[in-house]
């Protein structure tokens, strides 16, 4: 829904006139394909406000403006292919580099560094508590510099940390290496959804946000593949094939990041540079980018692109606690996920299976992870629900993780463990849908910056205590980590139907208040109300 403030302005309408004006500005409200500026005080409003704020691109803002379908689709056709495969792209040099240390262990990593099991998740827990730290610092620089600037520089700067553990020697500098990946890469994600939520509309987010994860999949099926020729170096100049998966993926990313400097630009409006001499977009595309993003959430334009946050601005959206539901399923959602796929690599090892046996045995659970994956994003859209939709994944895991830890045959049937761990592994991934769903609840530029990355915090918390799941003592079965494991998947049931419940609440709450005021009431409280994004009364959470 949209915000409709508006200025003073000497304009007098008889009551008539009133309650037409509010009826279209509510129906407009209620439909993305609606236009909320045709009451003009609305449009006025934002204009004002676009200039305020010296919104990057206030000057193709046109309330009047009309385009047809075939040329919004042309457009979206353009968006898909300029803004949604770069971010794939770039997330794939991500992943590479925070992913391939499943593969370098089961070519004895551990082994060769003197590491136990612990320091294992030792290191995994410094990496993710320097990704943590790193959220909203990241955040902040990146909205000030700009995502198109500061996320190449991001990539780059872990891609040499990774092409450094070519020489790892000991416990010391592997945690220090993850500590640098990790605190490099956080806040990477927050920053690139930011990025393109300035080209799509919140409905077409949560679609592009599963394309994300599917090239996460996508991208471990080829890094398996490409582990299983690059292990096989192992003894080249006497080094270990692990160091040479460092080097040679470290160095692929850097290329990545290099090439994002070209192919990311800061707005619509502002794709033509010496790199892009012919821009993305002809005037007109670029004015229906803008007008169409603008006309789905009115807050798009209330911060220059190039304009860092205050911290009154950072606390006022801490303190934000409609947005708190959402980040508890963030902190309980991935833990089960996070802790089987952290172990797989190793756990196939020690059930017997030869290295690069291993690397071929996880690709099928990607295969499946991309399957439900863009299965259940798809659906969540279409019935325009989130909560119940996403009840599938527990649903789904309970059983599984039920055989995993009360299972006694798992020992001797090595094949039928595998199957229930890839079946588990390739479970429904409701992380792009809570990404977009934490983006649309925040209706606004400055609490959407910062909420993007404190849910994200959440997700490494949650990965925090999933990486100490799995010790030492209780090899290789795993079965008391299993257990708590079970149990974190069924408290996600009661957890989901809370947050339904509270969004539903929050709305009647709402409907309450607005149903009762005046037609006069209601259009003062247009004019000159100070409630902001997610407060204001004529805004509607989805759940």
């Amino acid at each position: 829904m949209s915000s409709k403030r508006t200025p003073e302005l000497n304009v007098s309408f008889d009551k008539e006139e009133k309650d037409l004006i509010i009826e279209e500005t509510s129906i407009a409200s209620s439909s993305n394909d609606k236009n909320p500026f045709v009451d003009p005080l609305v449009a006025a409003h934002y204009r004002e406000l676009y200039e305020k704020s010296q919104y990057e691109c206030r000057a193709a803002f046109d309330p009047e403006f009309e385009w047809e379908p075939q040329e919004e689709k042309k457009v979206i056709r353009k968006l898909d292919y300029r803004a949604a495969l770069t971010a794939c792209l770039m997330f794939v040099s991500l992943q590479v580099d925070r992913g391939n240390l499943s593969q370098a262990v089961s070519d004895n990593l551990l082994n060769d560094l003197g590491l136990t099991t612990n320091d294992f998740n030792t290191g995994n827990t410094i990496f993710l508590v320097s990704f943590l730290l790193a959220e909203i610092p990241s955040q902040l620089i990146s909205k000030a510099l700009g995502p198109d600037i500061f996320i190449p520089i991001q990539i780059c700067s872990w891609s040499i940390v990774a092409m450094s553990q070519f020489f790892l020697s000991g416990k010391a500098s592997f945690f220090v290496t993850r500590s640098l990946i990790g605190m490099l890469e956080g806040g990477f994600i927050a920053d690139l959804v930011l990025w393109l939520s300035y080209f799509y509309k919140g409905s077409e987010l949560p679609i592009r946000l599963s394309w994300f994860w599917t090239t996460l999949s996508l991208c471990e099926i080829g890094t398996s593949l490409a582990a299983f020729g690059i292990l096989r170096l192992r003894g080249l100049h006497g080094k270990e094939g692990w160091r040479w998966l460092f080097l040679l993926e470290g160095a692929f990313t850097l290329s990545i990041g290099l090439w994002s400097f070209y192919a990311m630009v800061p707005s619509a409006v502002q794709t033509k540079n010496w790199m892009h001499p012919k821009g993305w977009f002809t005037d007109r595309e670029a004015k229906i980018v803008v007008n169409r993003i603008l006309r789905d959430d009115p807050s798009k334009g209330d911060m220059h692109n190039r304009q860092p946050l205050s911290l009154k601005q950072i606390l006022k959206a801490l303190g934000d606690y409609d947005l708190y539901p959402l980040y508890a399923i963030g902190l309980l959602a991935y833990a089960p996920i996070a802790t089987v796929k952290a172990y797989l690599t190793l756990n196939l090892r020690q059930l017997g299976f030869s290295t690069f046996d291993t690397n071929l045995l996880t690709i099928p659970s990607s295969v499946l992870h991309i399957i439900f994956l863009l299965i259940i994003t798809w659906v969540t859209e279409l019935v325009d629900d989130r909560s119940y939709v996403s009840l599938i994944v527990p649903l789904y895991e309970i059983p599984l993780l039920g055989i995993l830890a009360f299972w006694k045959g798992s020992m001797s049937n090595v094949w039928g463990t595998w199957v229930v761990t890839t079946l588990f592994l390739g479970a429904p991934y409701i992380h792009a849908i809570v990404v977009a769903w934490v983006s649309r609840n925040s209706y606004s530029i400055r609490t959407r910056s910062v909420a993007s990355a404190v849910y994200n915090m959440c997700v490494q918390i949650g990965q925090i205590y999933a990486s100490n799941i799995y010790r030492q003592d209780d090899k290789p079965l795993y079965r008391r980590g299993n257990k708590q494991l079970f149990a974190l998947a069924i408290a996600m049931l009661p957890l989901l139907l809370l947050v339904k419940g509270y969004y539903t609440y929050r709305n009647k709450q709402k409907d309450k208040i607005w149903n009762a005021m005046t037609v006069e009431e209601k259009e003062d409280y247009m004019k000159n109300s100070t409630q902001e994004g997610n407060r204001r009364l004529d805004f509607r959470f989805v759940h």
